[in-house]
Order: structure tokens, then C-alpha cells, then sequence
């Protein structure tokens, strides 16, 4: 099974969601971090 974008995000979704519960300090950096990633994956920077 390859992994691609479409299977990466629910599991990023799932740990950044249970982080958020532990440490709600920590949706800043999350939601900050995520955002990069998907402007990032959108430009084709990565593959």
C-alpha cells in the first residue's frame, strides 16, 4: 500500500486532534503547521 496525501491527512487529523485534547496550548502550532504543509503540497512543492 502506497501512502499518499489522501491517506496522510485523516491520520494527521486523528493525532492533532488528540493532541489538541491533551494540550489545548498546542492548536496554534497545529493548525499553523498544517496549513503550511497543505499550501505546500498545493503548490506541488512536494509530492
Amino acid at each position: 500500500m502506497t501512502i499518499s496525501v489522501a491517506h496522510l491527512q485523516p491520520i494527521v487529523a486523528l493525532i492533532a486532534g488528540i493532541l489538541i485534547l491533551i494540550m489545548p496550548r498546542l492548536l496554534n502550532f497545529i493548525v499553523a503547521i498544517y496549513l503550511i504543509f497543505i499550501g505546500i503540497v498545493g503548490l506541488g512543492i512536494i509530492k
